[in-house]
């Protein structure tokens, strides 16, 4: 139809329009002026037989219910549309079984080639396409990734900062490797003098049921002033307990999280939390997997991940209301015998 209304060639208008041939700038702007005049739309499925390329990409994601994972899909779909590709996106659900069914199922979509966050302590290494993957520097064949050791080292360094000194680090899972170098960090910047216990929310609750109370007012008893979690949600469950059970934050204790979720700034006190570089991270993992879709030796790369060294992008801290110097006493003042309460 274009070829028609130009008198030209279908072939000079199939390379006009993918920028290919040596055709003059005058053309081209005749032939895509043309093509919105008439609502062209390219046929994907007749550029993929054309090209061996569909021009699609797979990403896999580990729980998408979890807010940061929504976040690094828009950015993962901003940097690949930026570069003329598509994404489907798949939920593993946290679960390996669905992980590797997400997987297939993109493949027999035929995407170009994957991006995928890893349900915690899988290993990917060999799809078939080439792959990239975001998940710690310490696990094996990850592309690109925050760099959560340096993220807990700065929180520690803030709290620290503040005066702490008796801390409760709280994960999830430790079969995680991104909570592990998150707690890592942390307990890597523990001032000389302190102490830092470590509190598994899974194994907390396999002993004491599912979500049973932290016992943090219990810690706080005890002594400790500082909650630092690897999660913003994590974080939160510790804030609210703390304030359901008379503590105040930042006055008697303080909480961070990791994520920097964007209810973290609007609930009160606003969170104090840890933001990783989605943006950076989501460029860097779609220009990895490109380079290998788009190389001559691209046959080559769909045997593993397209990276053997981790790219380590650096976190920020953003300090909020939830950290502070302590402004009343660690133990409550008892009153002296004999006197009322």
């Amino acid at each position: 139809m274009i070829a028609t209304a130009l008198n030209v060639s279908a072939a000079t208008v199939s390379n006009a329009l993918a920028g290919k041939g040596r055709i003059s700038a005058e053309l081209i702007d005749r032939i895509r002026a043309k093509a919105d005049e008439l609502g062209y739309v390219p046929s994907s499925a007749a550029r993929a037989l054309r090209t061996g390329h569909t021009r699609v990409l797979g990403l896999v994601l580990p729980d998408i219910s979890n807010p940061l994972f929504p976040q690094i899909a828009q950015a993962i779909e901003y940097a690949a549309s930026a570069s003329g590709y598509g994404v489907l996106i798949a939920d593993s659900r946290g679960s390996v079984a669905m992980q590797t069914e997400a997987i297939n199922r993109l493949i027999e979509r035929d995407v170009d080639g994957i991006v995928i966050i890893p349900r915690l302590g899988t290993r990917i290494v060999d799809i078939g396409r080439p792959l990239a993957v975001i998940d710690s520097p310490s696990t094996p064949n990850s592309t690109v990734s925050a760099d959560h050791w340096q993220g807990g080292q700065l929180v520690m360094e803030h709290l620290a900062a503040l005066g702490h000194q008796n801390f409760v680090l709280i994960g999830n899972n430790p079969a995680s490797n991104v909570q592990n170098d998150r707690i890592g960090g942390m307990k890597s910047r523990v001032p000389a003098g302190g102490k830092a216990e470590i509190l598994w929310i899974e194994q907390h609750e396999q002993a004491h049921g599912k979500a049973s109370p932290l016992r943090l007012a219990e810690k706080v008893e005890r002594g400790a002033t500082a909650f630092a979690a690897v999660s913003d949600l994590h974080a939160l469950r510790a804030l609210t307990e703390l304030q359901n059970a008379g503590i105040a934050v930042p006055g008697r204790a303080s909480v961070a999280g990791f994520d920097d979720l964007a209810w973290s700034a609007m609930i009160t006190p606003a969170l104090t939390s840890v933001r990783m570089d989605v943006a950076t991270i989501a460029r860097i993992a779609i220009d990895a997997l490109l380079c290998a879709i788009e190389a001559d030796t691209a046959a080559d790369a769909t045997r593993g991940v397209v990276s053997a060294e981790t790219t380590s992008v650096p976190m920020t801290l953003v300090a909020r209301q939830t950290t502070g110097v302590l402004t009343a006493p660690t133990h409550p003042e008892k009153t002296p015998a004999g006197e009322p309460a």
